[in-house]
């Protein structure tokens, strides 16, 4: 059964059980207080019904929620520069088409951070902090002519060369990058 559909259906169970409580107790007052308190235990379940049906979502969505919400900067860069996936590279490109300074940039751009145009200004500029243990979303320079986003050891993200789309980079012997640097 779908989630959505379980949820509301234990939702309207709770509510039901006050409802059959509620009827229990009408049947035993006197018949002149039992109208009464009939309408007035109607209106206080009606209440619950409604609350329960407007409740936040579940605890699992609402984390899921607050996960995405609150991810940093350089994790929502990564996933920006992930859904560029396949793009083609083009010498001085920012988009549809990029080189590797200008995937990060943009990348850090569309989460509000400005980094400089290329590579050797990222390296010079007061935003970036040298990191001996990089995590993703860093910044990975492969000496100071080319950087991409560091996903993991052994590999790298970005737009690497004519011919290449933009995707994932296996680095090893004789190409690795020589320095990394977090973004404040």
């Amino acid at each position: 059964m779908p989630p959505l559909r379980q949820t509301a259906r234990i939702r309207l169970t709770a509510a039901a059980i006050p409802v059959g409580i509620a009827a229990a107790f009408a049947f035993q007052a006197p018949a002149a207080s039992a109208a009464q308190g009939a309408a007035a235990r109607g209106a206080a379940t009606a209440s619950v019904v409604a609350a329960s049906f407007s409740r936040r979502p579940h605890s699992a969505a609402r984390a899921a929620g607050y996960r995405r919400r609150h991810l940093s900067a350089r994790l929502r860069a990564y996933r920006w520069a992930r859904s560029q996936a396949g793009h083609p590279y083009v010498w001085g490109g920012i988009g549809p088409g990029y080189d590797c300074s200008g995937l990060v940039m943009m990348a850090y751009r569309h989460v509000g951070i400005h980094l400089p145009r290329t590579t050797a200004e990222m390296l010079a500029s007061p935003l970036l902090v040298w990191v001996k243990h990089p995590q993703m979303g860093d910044l990975a320079f492969y000496g100071t002519g080319h950087v991409e986003l560091f996903s993991r050891w052994g590999w790298t993200f970005g737009a690497h060369d004519y011919g290449s789309p933009v995707g994932l980079i296996h680095y090893g012997w004789g190409w690795k990058p020589t320095a990394y640097y977090r973004v404040r």
